[in-house]
């Protein structure tokens, strides 16, 4: 890699791909300063299009009449679609079948012909290996290519020139092609810069390999976060961040929700959960951040809006903004107004009543009702179990 490749891709993508802005977030961490590089606004919704693009259009003319074929949980498709069309070449893309509608269709409605394959992103990297090799296409590899590791990386530059004082940049990382690129531009051009990768607890590929000094492959992935859930790191990119990147931190699933729910409110900004995770690192004080000018790389906003309100209510619960109490009771009227009252005495918000009866461990005259309830944070839901508590109920949880 030399910061030429870079420069080089950054002209390529004049007039495709956008600056994206460098939007301040005062609220994500308090004892930090912290920035969002706001890639979920790029097009197509994904930092992809820039790596996609670079390699796209340094195909020769006879690699572009066989076409192009990817594999890709969703991002990096849209962005071989939208540069196979913009360079007139057919394109074939393989996606995990289980990749949000949402970016199935939108590659189809770039002209791609799309192939759904079972299981998680290397299932469909293998199909697609199976296909360039019967059909001769182009693969356009998703990370482990110096053109598309060089586009990712105009990401790098552009964070500089936005804030040249940046002390610390969070980036998301599946196969590691982003933070590959980002971390060799911004090392570069400003060597004291920490970079460090997030990836998700339920897919460490990256972090465990870089542990164990070689390049490893999970048996499994969990994780909501499908943009980032990769089994097995580039080699390319494995030796990039070696070298590079300062370490690879990993965050809980409850963690991104927090920081999507947190983008949500804060900036009325959507965030899948791979863009979000930078978020949480700095949000869960992931590295060394305290008085310093941290940018997150908010790297997509395709999430499946079927799941977006489980997101949303995840993070709520982990806030403590949302929480449930079950409580024993006496069987008479006006119990149910009794503890009502209680809660809206102190401000809480009663969203759901579940009264049951046939409890065996409460006695015979009694019952259980459980309340789910709005509060403010962990403070205000334990003021509210004190009140119950000092009221003379038993709370069972």
């Amino acid at each position: 890699m030399t910061l030429d490749q870079i420069y080089q891709a950054a002209f390529a993508l004049k007039g495709v791909a956008r600056e994206t802005e460098l939007i301040r977030a005062p609220r994500i961490d308090a004892e930090s300063e912290v920035w969002l590089k706001t890639e979920n606004l790029q097009v197509t919704g994904s930092f992809k299009v820039r790596g996609a693009y670079n390699k796209i259009s340094r195909l020769t003319p006879e690699e572009k009449k066989r076409g192009v074929i990817a594999c890709s949980a969703g991002n990096h498709a849209q962005g071989v679609a939208l540069a196979a069309a913009k360079n007139g070449i057919r394109a074939l893309i393989c996606i995990p079948q289980g990749a949000p509608i949402s970016k199935v269709e939108a590659t189809r409605r770039y002209g791609a012909e799309v192939r759904l394959v079972p299981g998680v992103y290397d299932d469909a990297c293998r199909e697609a290996l199976r296909l360039q090799k019967e059909s001769g296409a182009v693969l356009i590899h998703p990370f482990d290519d110096e053109d598309v590791i060089a586009g990712q990386g105009t990401i790098g530059l552009e964070i500089l020139s936005q804030l040249p004082e940046t002390d610390v940049v969070f980036v998301p990382v599946g196969g590691g092609g982003l933070v590959s690129g980002v971390a060799f531009a911004v090392k570069s051009l400003c060597p004291h810069c920490k970079v460090y990768g997030v990836q998700a607890a339920g897919a460490p590929s990256m972090a465990q390999s870089l542990r164990d000094g070689k390049v490893e492959t999970l048996e499994s992935v969990h994780t909501f976060a499908d943009g980032i859930a990769v089994k097995r790191p580039g080699d390319l990119t494995y030796e990039l961040c070696r070298k590079y990147v300062d370490g690879v931190v990993t965050v809980t699933d409850d963690e991104t929700a927090t920081a999507i729910l947190a983008l949500i409110e804060q900036h009325k900004m959507i965030a899948e959960g791979a863009g979000a995770v930078s978020v949480a690192a700095a949000m869960f004080h992931k590295a060394d951040i305290k008085g310093k000018k941290v940018v997150c790389l908010v790297s997509g906003g395709n999430i499946d809006v079927a799941i977006l309100s489980r997101v949303i209510s995840r993070g709520l619960l982990k806030e403590s903004r949302r929480g449930r109490l079950t409580i024993e009771l006496s069987d008479h009227p006006g119990e149910l107004q009794a503890i009502s009252a209680i809660i809206a005495g102190l401000g809480g918000n009663v969203v759901s009543v579940r009264h049951d009866r046939s409890g065996e461990e409460s006695d015979i005259t009694a019952c259980t009702l459980s309340v789910g309830v709005e509060t403010r944070n962990r403070a205000h839901l334990n003021e509210i179990r004190g009140a119950i508590l000092k009221a003379g109920y038993r709370i069972l949880n």
